[in-house]
């Protein structure tokens, strides 16, 4: 196999490791076996979580069922909330969140109105409840997420550093106001009940949260795979960060997963929202299909009693946002793994670093990109060279190869024997470039993983007509750019050990993969051609050299 064949099977090799991580994302994930330990944590947790969790007991739906359209929730009084970064609904039916739009980012199809995250209307149904569940002994009530609650006003906007959204409900001598806290700059919500026991007898609770919404995704890419659904972080498991997606919980759900600290997150492409209860709390996390094609993440917190005459207050935390690493990270621990590279973490992880790092000194994402990809080519630049020069060689005596071909190619063996003999004689490695390819490809994938999943991209313009660098190039021109590169560097390149058939289908390659890349986004797609023409620009000079007798 000469250097050439092999380079094209390189990077058939890295597309094919591509499409194999988009199903990794897809692929049901098995649950880590439950130890002694968590079984005995999950039977004391038995003794104090609430049993009567809304929705526990709903029937699911047959596996594969999607609805066109959800089926319209519950409505009372709707009490619009307005911050510097969230454009909220809340509905005074259990204070649920119910439509959340991002002011900071705009929407797929119209950039200047904001990115529209949840929604109760529609096909897509996606909101934020939580309510306080107990057990079924209990005398004294509490207000679930089916409860109705009262406003003082119904549109809140933020003029300083806060905003605070109060919402009560009394019922029984049980009074409870519901608090959403929201901080200036911030996508981290904080929510309170302030139970105050008016009755002689002790009352007792636990919080609960869960997000709620179907499989619709209106940003869905049936090009550009990427995961959406429930996740569930455990820091003390050994596989801390588990994806339970909708297919997996019709078969498989979660039930009393018991945790000390942990989150609850729904994920897609750039955008999340999460529920970060007490960290150092036990908590009951479960994720399970509910009826009408809806699914629900979330967690029961540990039970709080009120005596009588006193009280109490039951907290926790729902971020609503982009996935960004640094202020996910500060958030909670392993909040940021949301913003999934897969099995090439500790490799994309760095590349994101430095790409940032690039783009605070230019300011251009697309910029940033160009010099990283110059940066990683400097990197390997002596083990590219080690391949170029393997394929010059081979170019350079490509004349006695076709002759010998032409002298023997009827028979394979002889043709074989005199072949390495003229390898050895003029200290050619016909396998000399293989790793270093080999080495380089986790490399790129892993970069192909940051351009893919950062949200800085979403909407970042570049220069003339690349307005985004996470859509697909409007006229194309990146993509044919990128084909034109790979037919020269494929001109460079030795043929003389190819028969006519794989000569034709190298030939195609270039068109082939020009077609591929039209949907895929302008920033990967500009990394491809700035590292072709690095590519071709450093092959063609060893070449040149090799020819001309000055590299031995």
């Amino acid at each position: 196999m000469n250097m050439r064949s092999f380079w094209w099977m390189a990077l058939a090799f890295t597309l094919v490791w591509i499409w194999l991580e988009w199903m990794k994302f897809s692929a049901p994930v098995t649950e880590p076996a439950t130890t002694p330990a968590q079984v005995s944590a999950q039977s004391n947790a038995s003794m104090s979580a609430p049993t009567d969790v809304p929705g526990a007991h709903s029937a699911a739906p047959q596996s594969g069922a999607v609805p066109v359209a959800q089926t319209a929730m519950q409505r009372a009084q709707r009490i619009h909330v307005t911050t510097d970064t969230l454009d909220l609904i809340i509905d005074t039916v259990g204070g649920d969140i119910r439509d959340a739009k991002l002011l900071e980012y705009g929407a797929s199809h119209d950039p200047s109105q904001p990115f529209h995250l949840m929604s109760d209307e529609g096909a897509l149904l996606y909101v934020a409840q939580n309510g306080i569940a107990t057990q079924a002994t209990a005398k004294l009530p509490a207000p679930n997420h089916k409860a109705i609650y009262q406003a003082a006003q119904t549109r809140y906007e933020m003029s300083g550093d806060t905003l605070v959204v109060p919402l009560t409900w009394e019922q029984d001598g049980v009074k409870v106001t519901k608090t959403y806290t929201f901080k200036k700059g911030q996508y981290l919500i904080d929510v309170a009940y302030q139970v105050e026991n008016q009755t002689d007898q002790a009352w007792s609770g636990s919080l609960y949260s869960q997000l709620v919404r179907n499989r619709h995704n209106p940003e869905e890419s049936w090009m550009m795979y990427t995961y959406t659904g429930p996740v569930l972080y455990d820091g003390h498991a050994e596989e801390k960060y588990v994806k339970h997606s909708f297919d997996d919980l019709m078969s498989e759900p979660v039930q009393g997963k018991v945790v000390t600290g942990g989150w609850g997150a729904m994920i897609q492409q750039y955008f999340l929202t999460a529920i970060i209860p007490d960290q150092q709390a036990q908590n009951n996390y479960y994720a399970k299909p509910l009826d009408q094609g809806r699914y629900a993440v979330g967690v029961v917190e540990p039970l709080v009693t009120v005596a009588p005459g006193a009280q109490g207050e039951l907290r926790s935390q729902i971020y609503i946002g982009p996935e960004k690493q640094d202020e996910l990270a500060e958030i909670a621990p392993g909040l940021e793994l949301t913003i999934d590279y897969g099995m090439l973490t500790f490799l994309a992880e760095p590349l994101f670093w430095l790409l940032k790092q690039i783009h605070n000194l230019v300011g251009n994402w697309g910029v940033a990109i160009i010099l990283l990809t110059l940066l990683i080519k400097l990197v390997f630049y002596k083990l590219s060279e080690t391949s170029y020069r393997s394929m010059a060689r081979l170019k350079k005596f490509q004349p006695k190869l076709q002759q010998l071909k032409e002298n023997y190619g009827d028979d394979k063996v002889v043709f074989q024997q005199k072949m390495m003999k003229l390898y050895k004689e003029e200290k050619i490695n016909p396998l000399g470039g293989c790793l270093p390819i080999f080495i380089q490809m986790p490399v790129f994938i892993a970069l192909y993983w940051v351009l893919l999943y950062s949200v800085e991209m979403r909407q970042a313009p570049f220069m003339l007509w690349i307005e985004d660098l996470s859509a697909q190039d409007p006229y194309f021109i990146l993509p044919i750019i990128m084909g034109i590169t790979m037919y020269i560097q494929q001109k460079l390149n030795p043929s003389a050990m190819m028969d006519e058939m794989q000569q034709k289908v190298m030939k195609a390659l270039p068109f082939i993969f020009t077609l591929f890349f039209l949907w895929f986004p302008a920033g990967l797609v500009l990394y491809w051609v700035v590292n072709n023409i690095l590519s071709v620009a450093q092959q063609w000079y060893i070449t040149k050299k090799i020819e001309a007798g000055e590299d031995k």
